[in-house]
């Protein structure tokens, strides 16, 4: 039966989404969180989410992925809500009241169901392959199973290009032949964020053996579940809004109709066409009959609901969910991601936003541009806009509504975005020529799109320069066209061409590039939820380095904060539009979310005060290496060069005598002796005594002569035996080879009439005389050795070739590689005076300022106070004539950090390293550390002092560092 319209949530459940986040970051902080999860959960969030993890990548998951993954979990694990209404009640009852709450008694919300209202372009994505892992390596972790973890996964894309990102997320990146390598998937081209190293080999199994395509779900066997990725458009019948029972709710007709069919040639009864109905059927089949599964919807704003005649009325694709879901209880999951989780009502002033009722995080774009984690928007309001008459329209027939062309003013709007498109490239280009800015124009209809073409064209742009996206109403392209068609579009941020891509609502979502800077909309974009999805397309960072962070928030504060146009367009989404048309983006974002650009565009001015730095041309009489010992000088055992005829023979009975002995019943050895060896007292158990056979006693043997150690004095002092692992086949040889040919002067056969049992002859002694020999070589060749040198790798800083940095924050520095170095912007005067005190100071040679992000090579391995391995890159590298200096500069609050003291010990052992070094590997100079406070530094710089002055008063060393080592 239908429901009334009035079950409205307006913005309720962002409150709840606020209500929950405020109770899992106060439980994130007071450390109870990972207590009360299972102990795979704790090893997946410290990774994630703790130091020293965080601090050694240059990747971390951003405050609302965090959020998204936190607030999941405390809800399915912690707190193990099975229903929507279950949130309400446990997170938040006081809101229950405040909306129609009847409306959570439908089917669809009877199940854990989670919704992430998270900004385009803020990492969707990967929050959801954290919550697979999440899943997966719990539930492979649980002996008995808890009804909370899946293995099954069904990953559901709104078209092909988000389909096809999934699987590229998933099964790696798509080549040429159509083969995917999953080494070049999301997860493991990021796997220092995603993976601790021990889960890697489960998960590439699984990622490897276990995807399945839509076109294979229900038919390709995999051993321990499935990730299944498809389109919607797999669950929808081909008239949704008829109002017909679902052929999912009662798969009986489906057969039914498909059984009616007989094979043939005629259209619809092909057996492709037989088999492709069938399964359409059968996939939904499949993953209804699974006891467990998690659903995770990308883009979730399609599943919503469709008013006819006063009554909401489910889409198929949520009849086909709850299908899937029936039977099942809380073992069906459902994870919901999109940046527009709503439905609207009414129009104008009196539209309203209605929220899905199971939103549990809120991380909107007003966050994610204020963070720094999406492009900033502005509003191009050139003066050549602004008096544009309202032909924002393309020119249409009055009579039959067909297009003719473009209208003056959209003409205007494309060329206002190519100008700043160019000087994009240009200036971009100066700073990394990897930096391909683009355009997006999109149109209003399908037809458009070949009028703008033609206007391209018309304007000078050459055919590789543009690309159309010719799509169908409903957003999906022509199959034929598709394959040529998204390698060139799903790459575009590596290519200088295309420049400007043309589509309609083929783009509005999925098309996950960087480098879109420009947009121009030809279309009014009345709709909140396509408006949002069309600037979505170029929020995507396209300058994530960290040398751009300062400009990028420098410039942020302008724009938002004091309402200037940009100073800078790193990173800036210009959005080509007429200005009527400004309130539509009023209506969507804050005013403190978007600003106006009323810059007349001008070469050169686009990125700022960044330049590059590239090295001076006299660089090689400034560059230093840092060293990286790869293995320390050793000692080596030289191969052995056993030969049984140097031994001597034994000679205190002949052969013949030994033999009569054993005839006569000698009794043989069963106790423990101790033979008297040149090298000292020597162990032999009696149960070598014990051997059956010859091959048996040459194995005890073997035994007692590479791990049985004595004592030798040597000097007053005990010395262990030699005592050999390695070569042990050849001992074993030289054994046998004496024991036959030279121990008693003559050939000598174990295997005949027992001869073996001669050796074991209680007063004769053999046994002793054999170890006692065959120690002599093995100390001979214990004392024959080969002295490996160390292997040293000298990285010179000038292979990183340039730098980029802030103009405003650089100095011209003479003994240094490169042209200008940089200093922090904040804060950085204390770097600033030493750079140059170093320059100007007669007694430095040359000097390098390091830059972790750059010169990731001269780092140094520590342990963290906490037990954990983590990187360390001293901030300067200094040269004199004797003398190599890593300076760490502190201000003086940092001095007694502990983990300071961590990094000064670590740093001592690299130098003491390097000073045992030859001097050749080291150029004859001596190495030193440094820990220099602010006040000392000024202190001696007003006194006089030059870098030898400071290394003498700043030089570190063992007894610098007091305390133990695990003193706080």
């Amino acid at each position: 039966m239908a429901t009334p319209i009035n079950t409205l949530t307006g913005s309720i459940p962002l409150e709840l989404a606020q209500s929950i986040s405020k109770t899992v970051n106060e439980m994130w902080d007071e450390g109870d969180f990972l207590k009360l999860v299972t102990p795979t959960t704790a090893d997946l969030l410290k990774f994630w989410f703790c130091e020293p993890h965080v601090d050694e990548r240059e990747i971390n998951f951003h405050k609302g992925q965090k959020q998204a993954i936190l607030n999941t979990i405390y809800l399915h694990e912690i707190l193990k809500i099975n229903s929507v209404l279950e949130i309400y009640e446990k997170c938040d009852k006081e809101l229950i009241p405040k909306f129609n709450h009847t409306l959570l008694a439908k089917e669809k919300y009877k199940v854990p169901k989670y919704a992430m209202k998270m900004a385009t372009g803020t990492g969707k994505t990967w929050v959801m392959n954290a919550l697979f892992m999440w899943q997966y390596l719990n539930a492979r972790s649980e002996k008995e199973r808890s009804g909370r973890f899946s293995k099954n996964f069904l990953l559901i894309a709104p078209g092909l290009i988000v389909y096809e990102r999934l699987l590229d997320s998933y099964m790696g990146k798509s080549q040429e032949d159509g083969s995917r390598d999953v080494n070049t998937s999301d997860i493991f081209k990021n796997r220092e964020l995603f993976l601790p190293q021990r889960y890697e080999i489960t998960i590439k199994a699984f990622l490897q053996s276990s995807v399945v395509k839509k076109d294979e779900i229900g038919k390709k066997v995999t051993s321990d579940g499935f990730i299944a990725i498809s389109n919607w458009h797999l669950f929808m019948s081909k008239e949704e809004e008829k109002e017909e029972i679902s052929p999912l709710e009662d798969p009986s007709g489906v057969i039914a109709d498909i059984f009616h069919a007989r094979p043939g040639i005629s259209a619809g009864n092909s057996l492709e066409q037989l088999d492709s109905a069938y399964f359409s059927g059968g996939e939904i089949e499949h993953l209804a009959g699974l006891d467990d599964l998690v659903v995770m919807n990308d883009e979730a704003h399609h599943i919503h609901e469709n008013k006819s005649a006063g009554e909401i009325q489910e889409v198929e694709w949520q009849k086909s969910l709850n299908f899937i879901a029936k039977n099942k209880g809380s073992k069906f999951v459902q994870i919901d991601f999109s940046a527009t989780p709503y439905d609207t009502t009414g129009s104008g002033q009196n539209r309203t936003k209605h929220y899905f009722p199971h939103v549990i995080v809120d991380f909107d774009l007003n966050a994610a541009i204020k963070e720094g984690l999406v492009k900033m928007i502005t509003i191009d309001k050139r003066k050549e806009l602004s008096t544009l008459e309202l032909d924002f329209k393309a020119l249409r027939d009055e009579g039959t509504n067909k297009v003719l062309g473009l209208s003056d003013g959209q003409k205007v709007m494309i060329q206002a975005g190519l100008t700043k498109l160019k000087i994009l490239e240009t200036d971009f280009s100066k700073l990394d020529n990897s930096k391909h800015p683009k355009m997006l124009i999109m149109c209003e209809e399908t037809e458009v799109v070949h009028f703008v073409e033609e206007f391209l064209v018309e304007i000078g742009l050459k055919d590789d320069e543009f690309m159309g996206v010719h799509s169908k109403k409903n957003g999906e392209i022509p199959k034929e066209e598709w394959e040529s068609l998204k390698q060139k579009l799903f790459n575009i941020d590596s290519y200088e061409n295309p420049k400007v891509v043309i589509s309609v609502l083929m783009l509005k979502e999925g098309f996950d590039v960087s480098n879109v800077c420009v947009i121009v909309p030809l279309r009014s974009n009345q709709s909140s939820i396509l408006l949002e999805q069309t600037i979505g397309r170029g929020l995507r960072l396209m300058f994530r380095e960290r040398e751009f962070e300062d400009e990028k928030n420098e410039n942020r504060q302008r724009v938002l904060k004091q309402k200037l146009s940009p100073s800078s367009y790193l990173d800036v989404l210009s959005i080509v539009e007429h200005p009527a048309f400004s309130q539509f983006y009023g209506d969507l974002l804050s005013e403190d979310e978007f600003g106006f650009d009323e810059n007349e565009p001008q070469e050169g001015t686009s990125t700022g005060d960044m330049i590059k730095v590239s090295l001076k041309e006299n660089f090689a009489d400034y560059d230093m290496a840092f060293l990286e010992i790869i293995s320390d000088e050793e000692e080596e055992l030289n191969a052995p060069d056993f030969d049984a005829n140097e031994l001597p023979p034994y000679i205190y009975h002949s052969l013949e005598q030994l033999k009569s002995w054993t005839t006569k019943g000698e009794v043989f050895h069963s106790e423990e002796l101790t033979v008297k060896t040149t090298f000292g007292d020597y162990g032999i158990s009696a149960e070598l005594f014990n051997a059956n056979s010859y091959n048996e006693y040459l194995q005890k043997i073997l035994e007692i002569l590479t791990h049985k150690i004595g004592q030798l004095k040597v000097r007053g002092h005990n010395r262990a035996l030699p005592s050999m692992q390695i070569y042990q086949p050849q001992l074993l040889g030289v054994l046998d080879n004496y024991i036959h040919t030279r121990l008693f002067s003559q050939n000598f056969n174990p295997f005949l009439d027992e001869n073996w049992r001669v050796l074991m002859l209680k007063n004769a002694k053999i046994t002793e005389h054999i170890t006692n020999e065959i120690q002599r070589l093995i100390y001979n060749m214990q004392n024959s050795t080969t002295y490996i040198k160390p292997i040293v790798n000298k990285i010179y800083f000038s292979k990183v070739a340039s730098l980029n940095m802030r103009a405003n924050y650089a100095l011209d520095l003479e003994k240094t590689i490169y042209e200008k170095t940089t200093y922090p912007s904040n804060k950085g005067g204390f770097e600033k005076a030493f750079l140059e005190f170093l320059d100007a100071d007669s007694k430095v040679l040359k000097f390098i300022k390091i830059l972790e992000f750059k010169h990731d090579f001269a780092t140094i391995t520590y342990f963290r106070d906490d037990g954990l391995m983590a990187s360390y890159y001293p901030d300067f590298m200094v040269e004199t004539d004797l003398h190599v200096y890593l300076v760490e500069t502190k201000s003086d609050k940092d001095l007694k950090d502990v983990n300071v003291k961590q990094k000064q010990r670590a740093t001592l052992d690299f130098v003491r390293r390097i000073n045992s070094l030859d001097e050749d590997l080291r150029d004859s100079k001596s190495w030193s550390y440094l820990l220099l406070g602010e006040t000392q530094f000024y202190s001696l710089q007003k006194s006089g002092a030059d870098m030898e002055d400071i290394a003498r008063s700043a030089k570190m060393n063992e007894s610098s560092l007091s305390g133990s080592l695990f003193d706080s």
